[in-house]
């Protein structure tokens, strides 16, 4: 089963939705069942074989870096974003930068999921295993909105037999909900820009070229956007507690 290395964490976001909380730490730093969300994170990176991942950083970027200080495996690669946030895209390609190239997995730093079969490859590995750069751009995890918890109802993908996805409209077969994790090949980004832009735009050249694929999520998947959604996300892990880490 190939392994993917490298890993880039998206965690510089305001976490604005969660105040007053994210008015004195970073959203990535709110604990969940006594755990801040980042560890949950690369918890799941470290157990598909991750060896190093970089995590951009601005908001109470200080309390952030001191946090991934304490973290050993991964080992962290701080991409600092004080100066200017770069939303997801840009981003993303700094982070990239700081890597060596080749396949990486990505993970926004505030999703993730429980309860995955013991002895079983993870969502992670099923990932790494499953994209083929020859024929995607990327491969996202995904997950069906019925196996979410604190997330909007709204529906981003369908996901057609052979894996290929497309923009959801309603009434289109099997919508799911894009889970915050990708695999790709750093050289997708060698024309990028430089400056701030919305990974989106590369998810829809992917869609036009059929080149953006995806799989399912095994287990439970949890997002925490405002205050009240943290005692959700905490009764879903004691529910799925043997597949919390």
């Amino acid at each position: 089963m190939p392994i993917i290395e490298n890993a880039m964490v998206l965690a510089a976001g305001l976490g604005t939705r969660l105040r007053p909380i994210t008015d004195t730490m970073p959203k990535p730093l709110v604990p969940i069942a006594g755990k801040p969300m980042i560890d949950y994170v690369l918890d799941l990176l470290e157990a598909a074989g991750v060896t190093t991942a970089a995590v951009n950083v601005h908001h109470f970027a200080d309390q952030m870096e001191a946090h991934l200080a304490d973290r050993s495996r991964p080992s962290i690669v701080i991409s600092d974003e004080r100066a200017t946030l770069m939303n997801s895209g840009g981003g993303l390609v700094k982070g990239l930068k700081l890597l060596p190239e080749g396949p990486v997995l990505v993970m926004n730093a505030d999703l993730f999921w429980v309860g995955e079969k013991p002895g079983s490859p993870s969502n992670l590995d099923r990932l790494a295993s499953f994209f083929d750069p020859g024929t995607m751009d990327m491969a996202l995890l995904c997950v069906r909105n019925e196996d979410t918890t604190g997330h909007n109802g709204k529906l981003d993908f369908s996901l057609d037999p052979q894996g290929r996805l497309s923009r959801y409209r309603h009434g289109m077969d099997n919508p799911v909900v894009y889970a915050g994790a990708i695999a790709l090949h750093s050289r997708l980004f060698a024309d990028a820009p430089e400056d701030a832009f919305n990974l989106n735009i590369y998810f829809d050249r992917a869609i036009a070229k059929n080149r953006l694929f995806g799989i399912t999520l095994e287990g439970h998947w949890l997002t925490v956007g405002t205050p009240e959604a943290i005692d959700q996300a905490e009764d879903a892990i004691q529910q799925f507690s043997t597949g919390a880490g």
